[in-house]
């Protein structure tokens, strides 16, 4: 017998829980959380330190926090006591991230505000390059170290220290050159023929051009004639080698994307009136734009396409049989070629003798490093990656070592994110690794003789993140901290220290100098509000749920009461995190904080709560990222059954009383679980989304589900609308009605499904100020006021 709490029981429950909640006996009662609390704006936590970085002389620390109850960030300076914050008039002298060296590292380029700087490591002097309205980017110094590269929109220029003179190196126009030779025409010359006049004009007009290009050519204080590429192109980047020779750029054919793009209607607005927004393209066998890539010489101008022809298997197409059977058109000639990464798919050797490119394939089944023949104008290539299902979008950093020669990547090809070396004067030889092992190397950084690499690792465990370092020698990996959560890192101007990022499971980022040899860590901030570290908060236990489908442990957060009643059964709620490939059972402060505070509440009401690293997650490997490949939602599924069952063996779980909820791809798998496992799953909360993957973008989901036009089934059995008929259980679908990645329209679409087929036991909660990352607390507070409720009614039963 199925026993329902009348509604003025259930009000009074859940004013108990939100206003003062209920701790749960256990070893060490956990401070009570109200929902009001968990949900409030975060700021009451204590702000977090959200990037950090060096001063020039290797003391002094820098770092940004956001005000609390405001949007303003401030910068501060930690310099062997106390944090202090920088005033307005100490930003002029100020360094910022990212700087980048000479050679010699005597000397570093700084950018700031869209402004270049240089500073002298040895005196700290700073020294203006640039000030402007337009941006510089892509900083650089020539292969002589005595002048700074950089571009301005698609322009290229070049600063002289000992001028202090900044001049164009290339100048891009997509257009029509208005001097170039007209194509032949007959009646043209007709005209100049039998029209003296006009001969006359033609000719002086010549003579006036070349004398203008002579004039240009000898007198060096003049600026280069630009380099007109046709109107036909778009610039999409552009790399200057640093010898000032020659000028790579990736372009794509104007007016290329047909895709159609939709309406987003706004209905809360300041005017008062109903408003709408371009929407982005969605997944279509049109796809992205194809690039081509373009050698300029800079001194004579002559610009040479670069064909694609030497890339190895470029032009077999893998899903040509999918093609056939759905009576599409065979591929002619070469497969579609991208620069994913723009500006950073193309490294210059410090001397500018050498380039290496990245290029992916459309369909991203491929990954080719290629160097460029200068001279001959011609791809030559060093290391191809390939996937059955798709290449990793993460994980793709390359570059040249100080030797000029040697190049470093990351390649997945072990099943396992590592970094391997490769001499490009023997572009046959097997690359070299320098890391190994069933774990991955990201987030790379290497000494200034490029003798060390330093890498964010995780060997001890998936969500154990330490940094490492390798050396080129005998490829001996050291762990160089103990934090556990290490998020990121920066090397020391010296060489001698690292500053860390890190967190915990409850504390928020903060900062910490390490030895660049490995030691104890000497903490620099703790930003925690007093009133959050009073708490005692629950610690999630990171377990290893066994696989029945044959892969590796599922690693999970559990979070339960210390001691369990004897006897007892608890109602089950799953946790499902977003993205599909991110990474949430880590030892680091999770994305979904507010959801981690929320689970605490839920321990306190008597419920045992299991958040998972379902397969597709991120930080496990090749085979479990592409385990979801054309059946999205299949595998994740059966780790979330595996789980419950765990649970219900080991932890005196209920399995008839279970419920999962989760946001974007954590609200397309309470679908698929509600949906595809109906008598497991009683209750739900889809936040924000994906119903069908047919409406979401291309850049996501082409790579697991290829195209709807090229590959139907893999859509239908992924995409929930598609099983809106099983719904048994209790569902409530929250979305923010301006959401400009999940539309909106995923969710009304399942709604309208529901109605359709008659479905009873379903809301939907709609917030008209959202979009995807809900901002404002009163909608976070709404929403999990819902999904508290939605639990409370349907999985707390007695016989």
């Amino acid at each position: 017998m199925r026993f329902v709490l009348p509604t003025s029981t259930l009000a009074a429950i859940l004013a108990t829980a939100l206003a003062s909640g209920h701790a749960v006996a256990a070893a060490t009662s956990p401070a009570p959380i109200t929902l009001d609390q968990a949900m409030a704006n975060p700021d009451w936590i204590g702000t977090p330190v959200e990037s950090a970085w060096w001063g020039w002389d290797s003391r002094q620390v820098y770092y940004k926090q956001k005000r609390a109850g405001s949007p303003l960030r401030d910068t501060f300076l930690v310099n062997g006591g106390a944090a202090k914050q920088v005033d307005d008039k100490q930003l002029a002298n100020l360094d910022t991230a990212n700087p980048v060296y000479n050679r010699e590292h005597t000397r570093a380029i700084v950018l700031r505000n869209g402004d270049l700087f240089e500073r002298d490591l040895k005196s700290g002097a700073l020294t203006q390059i640039v000030r402007g309205t337009a941006a510089a980017a892509d900083p650089q110094y020539a292969a002589d170290g005595k002048q700074v590269q950089f571009r301005i929109g698609n322009d290229w220029f070049s600063w002289s220290r000992s001028e202090r003179l900044v001049t164009p190196v290339a100048v891009l126009r997509t257009a029509k050159d208005p001097d170039a030779k007209p194509e032949a025409d007959s009646l043209r010359d007709l005209q100049l023929r039998l029209i003296s006049t006009l001969a006359r004009v033609k000719e002086e007009r010549d003579a006036t051009r070349a004398q203008r290009d002579a004039e240009r050519s000898a007198d060096a204080t003049r600026a280069p004639k630009p380099v007109y590429l046709g109107e036909k192109v778009v610039i999409a980047s552009s790399a200057l080698s640093p010898d000032g020779r020659y000028l790579l750029v990736v372009t794509s054919a104007k007016d290329a994307d047909k895709r159609r793009v939709g309406k987003m209607p706004r209905y809360v607005t300041e005017s008062g009136y109903e408003e709408a927004d371009d929407e982005r393209p969605r997944v279509s066998d049109a796809g992205p734009v194809p690039h081509q890539l373009k050698l300029l010489e800079i001194a004579t101008g002559k610009v040479t396409d670069l064909s694609f022809d030497t890339l190895p298997g470029i032009a077999t197409d893998p899903l040509a049989d999918m093609r056939a059977a759905q009576k599409l058109a065979a591929l002619k000639g070469n497969r579609p070629v991208r620069f994913e990464r723009s500006a950073e798919s193309i490294r210059w050797s410090d001397d500018g003798a050498r380039v290496a490119v990245m290029a992916q394939s459309v369909d991203n089944k491929d990954r080719w490093i290629a160097t460029v023949d200068l001279t001959d104008a011609k791809l030559q290539p060093l290391h191809r990656l390939s996937d059955q299902a798709w290449v990793n979008n993460r994980g793709n950093d390359f570059g040249w070592q100080p030797d000029n020669s040697t190049l470093w990547f990351q390649s997945e090809e072990s099943g396992y994110a590592h970094l391997y070396l490769k001499n490009a004067r023997t572009p046959d030889a097997a690359p070299r690794a320098i890391t190994s092992g069933k774990w991955e190397a990201s987030d790379v950084t290497w000494s200034a003789d490029g003798k060390i690499a330093y890498f964010l690792c995780n060997p001890k465990l998936p969500g154990t993140y330490e940094v490492c370092a390798s050396n080129t020698t005998d490829a001996k990996v050291k762990e160089l901290t103990t934090l556990g959560g290490v998020e990121s890192f920066t090397v020391s101007p010296d060489g001698r220290k690292l500053l860390v990022r890190y967190s915990t499971s409850y504390m928020p980022a903060q900062i910490a100098t390490v030895p660049a040899t490995g030691g104890a860590a000497t903490q620099l901030t703790d930003t925690r509000s007093a009133d959050y570290k009073a708490r005692n908060w629950i610690a999630p236990q990171i377990v290893a749920v066994p696989s029945t489908h044959g892969a590796d442990p599922v690693w999970a957060k559990l979070y339960r009461p210390a001691t369990l009643e004897p006897g007892k059964k608890y109602p089950v709620v799953m946790f499902v995190h977003g993205a599909g490939y991110l990474q949430n059972v880590t030892q680091r402060f999770p994305v979904y904080f507010r959801e981690q505070m929320f689970h605490n509440l839920l321990v306190q009401q008597g419920y045992i709560v299991l958040d998972m690293d379902y397969r597709a997650s991120l930080g496990y490997g090749r085979n479990w990222r592409t385990a979801i490949y054309r059946q999205m939602g299949h595998p994740e599924l059966e780790d979330y059954i595996d789980g419950l069952n765990w649970l219900v063996a080991n932890h005196q779980g209920d399995a008839k009383n279970v419920g999962i909820y989760g946001g974007s791809y954590g609200g397309f798998m309470t679908f698929m679980a509600l949906l595809r496992a109906p008598d497991q799953f009683k209750a739900g909360a889809a936040l924000r989304p994906v119903t069908d993957w047919t409406t979401y973008n291309h850049e996501y989901t082409s790579n697991i589900l290829n195209t709807p036009e090229l590959d139907p089934q893999a859509y239908k059995v992924s995409s929930p609308i598609e099983y809106a008929d099983k719904l048994k259980g209790h569902i409530l679908i929250a979305h923010g009605m301006v959401d400009d990645n999940v539309f909106y329209q995923d969710s009304v679409r399942m709604a309208q499904r529901f109605i359709e087929l008659k479905k009873d036991n379903w809301e939907l909660a709609s917030y008209p100020l959202e979009r995807h990352a809900y901002v404002h607390a009163e909608s976070w507070y709404d929403q999990y006021r819902r999904i508290y409720q939605l639990f409370e009614r349907t999985l707390k039963t007695r016989e």
